[in-house]
């Protein structure tokens, strides 16, 4: 639905089905032959019962990002990675897809589901969003690899137009690749978790993160390691996979900007996926800077990230359906903000000493590591359920869908404060004396 003013999108009708769009009531009408959707009920959820959604979806986002991690600790020694710095600045830029188009996919979807529109129209709802995450994944892709490029390009003063065009090319595929099969795989989790009486507000973004990461970073390695192994001789495939990608975007912009369901979010979602991916980019940068002094960093850097991008959407998807609910605005530090603190420790210690006891990374799990890495993993996810509190009530009052343009911000905000968090922790290691051989390894 279009809401210039407040005061429209305070006062939203219980009885309306959001599709972005003017149409709604004309849409289910022609959809269901009924004069008016039916009234929504959003229940007020048991917070134990929430916690227990939230913690498992948690706990299986985090052994996603676990495995990531191990993979970013495996293929940062491979040769395109070691060569071709631009590729380490790529990583946190497609991985921060996940929060830019398949959490932003999983928030929108979870509120359609709560407000009852996936049994009148979840076909238009597949084909409009499958569309619209396909168009913003390879124009984000191609955008993130510009700024991989230039980033690589300045400080050095020499462009190379085969890496360049390595850069673009991979970036472009694994977006493309990555945002059409976690879509279905998001829409497929939502549809289940309304079957079974499970908020998908709870459970979806964790899962899109869980996936996001270890598919979209195996495809970055192996089509980037693919590519490079004719760098140097042929710019024919990179070539032809720009050129594709040039040629879906309009498509599927078309078939987007067509459906009542994706209108709304096609226009309002390039300011937040764009900074979103600059934000992202200059993550990277700290992330190149960090690993060339500390490989240590490269294991933990996923998981921080991910457990505080995570945390950060589901608050604001929770809270967006709240205000779409027509349900008053909570408090800064509201009962979902205690929940999801509570959920860090014992989060962090169970994925950090998964990692250690996989004999992963370059850095031994002191007593002393914890405490540090403990009080920059909290300090981010507190910094960031603040931000998002604020964010998604500013964009509501601004009448912005909260669905479309927070958490693109917030996952982007989590790469860069936990990247730099990180690798202030490192630093202060390395500083009091904790350097055992690993840590600078």
């Amino acid at each position: 639905m279009n809401r210039t003013k407040s005061n429209n999108s305070k006062n939203m009708k219980n009885s309306e089905c959001n599709d972005d769009s003017d149409m709604t009531a004309n849409v289910y009408k022609l959809i269901t032959n009924e004069d008016k959707p039916p009234d929504i009920k959003y229940d007020k959820e048991n917070s134990w019962i929430a916690a227990v959604q939230m913690f498992i979806s948690f706990l299986l986002a985090g052994f996603g990002m676990v495995a990531a991690s191990l993979l970013l600790d495996l293929v940062q020694h491979w040769d395109v990675f070691q060569k071709i710095s631009g590729v380490y600045i790529l990583v946190p830029a497609l991985l921060g897809l996940k929060g830019n188009l398949e959490m932003t996919l999983a928030s929108r979807m979870s509120t359609h589901a709560n407000m009852g529109c996936l049994e009148a129209s979840l076909k238009q709802l597949i084909i409009g969003n499958l569309c619209l995450i396909q168009c913003q994944a390879v124009l984000v892709g191609f955008l993130a690899a510009m700024a991989a490029v230039a980033m690589g390009w300045i400080p050095q003063g020499v462009f190379d137009i085969h890496q360049a065009m390595l850069l673009c090319a991979s970036s472009v595929l694994t977006a493309s690749v990555a945002s059409f099969v976690l879509g279905l795989i998001m829409i497929g989790v939502i549809v289940v978790s309304k079957k079974m009486n499970i908020n998908p507000d709870n459970v979806a973004t964790p899962i899109a993160a869980s996936l996001g990461d270890l598919t979209t970073l195996a495809l970055l390695s192996w089509i980037s390691s693919m590519l490079y192994r004719s760098l140097g001789t042929s710019l024919i495939l990179p070539s032809i996979i720009i050129i594709i990608g040039a040629i879906l975007v309009p498509v599927c912009g078309y078939v987007a900007s067509t459906n009542s369901f994706t209108t709304q979010a096609l226009d309002e979602g390039w300011v937040p996926v764009v900074s979103g991916m600059v934000i992202s980019s200059t993550g990277g940068l700290i992330l190149g800077y960090t690993v060339s002094s500390y490989e240590g960093v490269a294991v933990f850097q996923l998981v921080i990230n991910g457990i505080g991008g995570n945390m950060a959407a589901v608050h604001a998807s929770r809270l967006s359906t709240l205000l779409h609910t027509g349900q008053k605005e909570k408090s800064v530090i509201s009962s979902t903000t205690k929940l999801l603190m509570l959920m860090v420790i014992p989060g962090q210690l169970i994925f950090v000493y998964t990692i250690g006891y996989l004999k992963a990374g370059h850095t031994s799990v002191t007593p002393i590591f914890m405490l540090i890495y403990m009080c920059a993993a909290l300090l981010q996810v507190f910094l960031l359920l603040v931000i998002s509190h604020y964010l998604v009530v500013w964009m509501w009052k601004l009448g912005l869908d909260p669905d479309n343009s927070a958490i693109p911000y917030l996952t982007a905000l989590g790469d860069l404060l936990g990247t730099a968090l990180l690798g202030i922790a490192f630093h202060i290691l390395f500083a009091i004396g904790d350097r055992d051989a690993d840590l600078g390894d």
